[in-house]
């Protein structure tokens, strides 16, 4: 196992962009200091476009994004401003009093235009609240996390197959099937939620939610994955067979139509959601009190996977998916596949002890910086790059592409840089 000497300037540089280029970033543009919440349609220029829609993902991820800075350590105290102001947006605007559970998009007052429950987005009120109690120790984020929590336990839930809904009505009646997507699940959804409830866990410490961690764990492990080569479905039956992955009516994420117009072949798997669900796993394990190793096999085969066929080892950065047993054919690259590779790449170098990770992690890093990374604008990420760097859509922040995906990323990476970099004498007194 090679020493990886250049942590100390990889941590530096992360660092500093986060902290003086990334952060500020948001700080500065995204609140709507008229009608509260957040406005964050930026054009490749870094200025305001004039949309001014307010999805619920933008408003929830925004508290994410501020509450998980400010729990870092990060922002000075005005991340935690900014979450509060966040909180109140949403608490005020999204809650459904009739049927429980939060609205998907408003306008710019925060009157609702959708009133979807969508699963995603419960998701994320979950982890977003939970992670604000933590950061903030705000009363009013706990019982909104619980308020969530109640809800999906009481209308998502699939008694009869196991798993939950996901695109449901106002009054959390499935929508119907094909695009209305009522008829199936998905390894995302899942992912997030499991996501959400080891933060939710992490927040309350109750058996209860440890259990229903674990069974979420369980459906992703042994139900989503690829039996021969450990990669992710996307798409499912309500009783877990895969399914080709169509679009969806209600939208939620800035996405490359499929190839034939229709849907995605069940065949492909997306490198961004297989590694993203490994560094998550980790995450819940430690979280649980059990060893990484648990999942070492999970890991592995998913990690290798995405060296194989997701990295681009001339050119730098991760495409955006491809078949499970052959290289890509859309060698495009989008941004968020970049953040979550990144955290999961060092995951796998410090568990594996295989420098191919590292190489894979610095070669990814550096199409970063040099491509994603538009410094003259703000700093922020352009959304979707041709393989060689050339923008597709160079917008910097839309209705779903917000600071989620790349701010976590570069605290995560930072986080990581730090404790992998402990391990070797020869350059931990750089740290």
């Amino acid at each position: 196992m090679l020493i990886p000497k250049e942590i100390p300037d990889l941590l530096h540089r992360t660092e500093n962009y986060l902290t003086n280029v990334l952060l500020p970033f948001w700080m500065e543009r995204s609140a709507d200091s008229e009608y509260g919440g957040f406005l964050t349609y930026f054009d490749r220029n870094g200025n305001v476009t004039g949309e001014t829609t307010k999805t619920f993902l933008m408003q929830i991820r925004m508290l994410f994004t501020f509450s998980h800075a400010h729990r870092c350590g990060y922002g000075g105290g005005r991340c935690a401003d900014l979450a509060r102001k966040a909180a109140e947006f949403i608490l005020d605007h999204y809650w459904d009093d009739e049927h429980d559970g939060w609205f998907w998009i408003a306008d710019r007052e925060g009157r609702p235009t959708c009133k979807s429950k969508v699963g995603y987005g419960q998701c994320f009120a979950l982890y977003a609240f939970s992670e604000y109690a933590l950061a903030t120790g705000d009363a009013r984020g706990r019982e909104a996390a619980e308020r969530t929590y109640n809800a999906i336990c009481g209308h998502m839930v699939d008694t009869a197959r196991g798993g939950y809904y996901e695109i449901m009505r106002q009054d959390w009646q499935p929508e119907p099937g094909e695009r209305g997507g009522g008829d199936r699940k998905s390894m995302d959804v899942h992912m997030h939620l499991m996501e959400a409830l080891t933060t939710y866990y992490e927040m309350t410490g109750h058996p209860s939610h440890r259990r229903r961690l674990i069974e979420v764990i369980d459906i992703l492990t042994t139900r989503m994955l690829h039996s021969l080569h450990g990669t992710g479905y996307m798409q499912f039956t309500l009783d877990f067979k895969p399914l080709p992955a169509i679009m969806f009516d209600v939208e939620w994420g800035s996405n490359e139509d499929p190839e034939d117009g229709v849907a995605r072949p069940v065949d492909l798997t997306s490198y961004g959601h297989n590694m993203e669900f490994v560094w998550l796993l980790l995450h819940s394990a430690d979280c649980l009190g059990q060893p990484r190793s648990a999942y070492k096999q999970i890991a592995r085969r998913i990690g290798d996977h995405s060296l194989r066929y997701g990295i681009d080892a001339e050119l730098g950065g991760v495409y955006i998916e491809g078949p499970v047993v052959s290289p890509p054919q859309n060698r495009r690259k989008q941004f968020w596949q970049q953040a979550e590779v990144l955290v999961a790449l060092l995951d796998g170098f410090d568990l594996f002890k295989d420098d191919a990770y590292w190489r894979a992690f610095c070669n990814t890093h550096a199409f970063v910086f040099e491509k994603f990374i538009n410094l003259p604008a703000g700093g922020e990420w352009r959304a979707l790059l041709e393989r060689d760097g050339t923008p597709v859509w160079d917008y910097l922040g839309d209705a779903w592409k917000i600071s989620y995906h790349t701010v976590r990323s570069m605290i995560e990476i930072c986080s990581r840089l730090r404790l992998i970099g402990k391990q070797f004498p020869e350059i931990s007194d750089k740290l």
